[in-house]
């Protein structure tokens, strides 16, 4: 184990996906800045579960990452509270259908911005610390940036572009900073948390959606968390994929 931990800043870790992202990182010996924009309770709360097991070894920081100002605020700060960042995981995003005839522009804001536009100023904002760590950055894609999502038109447009940033930046930021994606299937359910409510699926949709994978399983948050712990610790000649972690689901849309 280092004697000195890395530093790596997770964007929408507060729960789900991010805070089991968030807690693998902190078990490898990275120390934790946690983003969060709404869920400041349970933010706080895996901050102190880090702390508890390792002390100030993890932070929470708020921001709205579709305002400019405070998506630079979150990397200075990050990046000054233990001098440097090794790791940008580009997480946070929004989803939710967004039927053609009834979608508009707040909802192109919202979807475009968190997938794709944060992701960019983000990454731009850290690029000088990431180049003297040498370190990674890593994208949170989806299966849906090849094959367009139903009734998801602008996520998937989204996510597309996510892939596309993906291997841009690794091409801009070598040869200092690698620069990967996760391209996930069915891992955790909708929950409905956000102004959407209708992503929410019934007992029978969730039946026909793991009838179409090949494993025939829901995957766990872990398996998004142990993909990323490869592509930053054991795959330093790799940069600018998209590893897919979604149990062959990809292969029968």
């Amino acid at each position: 184990m280092p004697d000195t931990p890395k530093i790596a800043l997770v964007t929408g870790a507060a729960k789900r996906i991010g805070a089991e992202i968030a807690r693998h990182l902190h078990a490898a010996h990275f120390n934790l800045v946690i983003h969060y924009h709404h869920s400041a309770t349970e933010a706080l709360a895996l901050a102190d579960e880090l702390n508890n097991l390792r002390e100030n070894s993890a932070i929470a920081l708020k921001a709205d990452l579709n305002n400019q100002d405070q998506l630079t605020a979150l990397a200075q700060q990050a990046s000054s509270k233990w001098q440097g960042i090794h790791l940008l995981v580009n997480n946070a995003s929004s989803f939710y259908p967004t039927p053609f005839d009834k979608a508009n522009g707040d909802d192109w804001d919202d979807l475009i911005g968190s997938n794709l536009k944060a992701p960019y100023f983000l990454a731009q904002a850290l690029a000088a610390q990431l180049t003297t760590a040498a370190g990674s950055i890593i994208n949170i894609a989806d299966i849906y940036a090849d094959k367009p999502l139903r009734n998801h038109s602008i996520y998937s447009i989204a996510k597309a572009g996510n892939l596309m940033l993906t291997k841009s930046l690794a091409q801009e930021l070598a040869p200092r900073v690698r620069v990967n994606g996760i391209a996930p299937g069915a891992i955790l359910w909708p929950d409905g948390n956000h102004k959407k409510k209708e992503d929410t699926l019934s007992d029978e949709d969730k039946e026909k959606v793991l009838c179409k994978i090949p494993l025939q399983q829901r995957g766990q948050a872990q398996d998004i968390a142990k993909a990323i712990l490869f592509l930053v610790n054991d795959a330093p000649y790799v940069t600018g994929q998209i590893l897919t972690v979604d149990g062959g689901r990809s292969l029968t849309i």
